[in-house]
């Protein structure tokens, strides 16, 4: 009998994941931000080690009750941007389609903390469904729609399928993507039929993995992802940079390279957002530019992610890795190499 998950304070007490004596504080954060931790993620985390990357990323802790003054509820400014409830179109070409809040597990550090879950937004109504997939027929400059959320995975095949069949009726639209966790937090959902449910005729479908740790590629992640790439999906990785779980050279290399191996590009690797009670898995900008800056010359150029911040106020995305190229004094430039050597280009002649 496979185990449920884990959805209240008193689950993880009993599960050995926290103690009895932080339960009043811990109900608190419960009360606020909710709790999911599904048994193949619990079965990931290691008991004997207190500062365990599994645990903290989805073990509450009394840490979120403490917002500081620069956080914010909407972080990356999605509701600034949404000309009708489940769409955000912050970018001319492509709009997000948040049909469903809710997601098979709770990250610690999510930028939308405040609106997913059984108190957050919600699934949308079968009205405002149609009224966001209206838009997105209306508006012919959108070639791509990201499926987000919330998981959109944790919807039936059925639905899954009935929205590609929309998306298949608007020949403007081109790429499908999808943003989830679901191959690594609840792998038994990645069935053929899921598979089959995110291709349409006429678009082409990209899946965003969510994965912070080279640990979450079990091998029953790793079938799943073998039948999504199998099937003609297109895989792409997001992770967040993340205190104490991932912010070591070692552990972002050993991640971006097992999802080479398993056919997932490295695609972006995010700055933590500005959400409310996420201060304790900050890094500063410097501290996360000097990581990526230690990937290059260590890893293939394969395994390259760009690191990634979301401009607070909804202002979008924006490269913030560390320029290794830089005007000189005599209208040159200055170029660091992966040892952190410095060069002018062009070079002298005599060099």
């Amino acid at each position: 009998m496979t185990e449920p998950t884990i959805r209240s304070i008193d689950g993880l007490i009993d599960a050995g994941l926290a103690q009895s004596r932080d339960q009043s504080a811990l109900e608190q954060v419960a009360q606020r931000y909710t709790v999911a931790i599904t048994p193949a993620m619990a079965a990931l985390i290691d008991h004997s080690d207190p500062d365990d990357p599994i645990a903290r990323q989805f073990v509450p802790h009394i840490d979120e009750l403490t917002t500081t003054p620069l956080e914010r509820e909407d972080p990356i400014g999605d509701l600034s941007h949404s000309p009708v409830e489940g769409i955000v179109h912050r970018y001319p070409d492509r709009v997000l389609l948040k049909a469903v809040h809710i997601c098979p597990i709770y990250c610690r550090f999510c930028f939308r903390r405040e609106m997913v879950g059984p108190q957050g937004l919600g699934t949308l109504s079968p009205e405002a469904l149609d009224a966001a997939l209206n838009y997105i027929a209306a508006h012919e400059e959108i070639w791509e729609v990201i499926l987000t959320g919330g998981d959109p995975l944790v919807l039936s095949p059925r639905r899954l399928r009935e929205m590609m069949q929309r998306l298949a009726q608007m020949p403007h639209v081109k790429i499908v993507r999808v943003h989830t966790r679901v191959p690594v937090a609840e792998p038994d959902r990645v069935v053929p039929e899921l598979v089959a449910a995110l291709l349409a005729s006429g678009k082409t479908t990209y899946l965003a993995l969510h994965a912070n740790h080279p640990r979450e590629l079990t091998s029953e992640a790793i079938a799943g992802l073998k039948l999504l790439v199998n099937a003609g999906v297109t895989l792409l990785s997001q992770t967040v940079l993340l205190k104490g779980i991932n912010d070591s050279v070692e552990t972002l290399a050993e991640l971006m390279q097992a999802f080479v191996v398993n056919r997932v590009r490295p695609y972006y690797l995010h700055h933590p957002d500005l959400a409310p009670g996420t201060a304790h898995f900050r890094l500063s900008l410097a501290e996360g530019q000097a990581l990526v800056a230690g990937l290059r010359g260590r890893i293939s150029g394969l395994c390259q992610p760009t690191y990634i911040l979301d401009i607070p106020g909804g202002h979008g995305k924006a490269p913030v890795g560390r320029p290794v190229v830089r005007p000189s004094a005599d209208g040159r430039h200055v170029v660091t190499d992966f040892r952190g050597l410095d060069h002018e280009y062009p070079p002298n002649e005599s060099d």
